[in-house]
């Protein structure tokens, strides 16, 4: 054989190596973060009840969503209607796809909220919702209160860590966006 037939035969299994690599990184998912423990309220507290409708929630939503994302490579927007959807884009292979991932809200007892996805649009494409997850985790810097978690195709949002003014703590109380109806709770500590 020939030098060239070597190099050929050389770079066609390096590009075949480095296509396979890219292939299995996209589409292994990592071990779970696992999610904080659950805290008792203290009793004690001080707790203000306030009700919001689907489009207060998105509207705040989509301003923690632009702070968080600020600067970075992927716009995410968020629409609360019958459940609640993130639209954002793939580029793949310098294609622009549209991405709907569809989730319904569930209420832990501590006051925190898990989105459990339920549906995923790609354009055209086929491709599983724990790696568009883990593509997402790995694009854009999430907040320490936003725990992706692309294993259980799932958003967990720790909403005792978004910083509120002053020491002021929020729970969900009820998420039923069928009835229009979510209610927060704000806790404020006793001095």
């Amino acid at each position: 054989m020939n030098r060239w037939k070597i190099g050929f035969f050389l770079l066609a299994g390096l590009v075949a190596a480095a296509l396979s690599a890219i292939i299995f990184f996209i589409s292994s998912t990592p071990d779970s973060i696992p999610l904080p423990n659950m805290e008792v309220v203290d009793a004690s507290n001080n707790v203000l009840t306030v009700s919001a409708t689907k489009e207060n929630l998105e509207s705040i939503a989509n301003t923690y969503v632009r702070k968080m994302t600020k600067g970075g490579p992927l716009p995410l927007t968020i629409k609360v209607d019958g459940d609640v959807a993130l639209f954002s884009e793939l580029t793949v292979f310098s294609f622009t796809y549209p991405v709907i991932m569809h989730f319904d809200p569930v209420v832990r007892e501590d006051g925190n909220l898990i989105l459990k996805q339920s549906s995923m649009e790609i354009g055209l494409l086929n491709i599983q919702p724990s790696t568009v997850l883990k593509i997402l985790k790995d694009s854009v810097k999430f907040p320490p209160w936003l725990i992706v978690r692309p294993k259980e195709e799932e958003f967990f949002i720790d909403l005792s860590e978004i910083s509120v003014s002053g020491n002021l703590k929020v729970r969900a109380k009820t998420f039923n966006l069928a009835d229009d109806e979510i209610i927060l709770e704000i806790i404020i500590p006793k001095e």
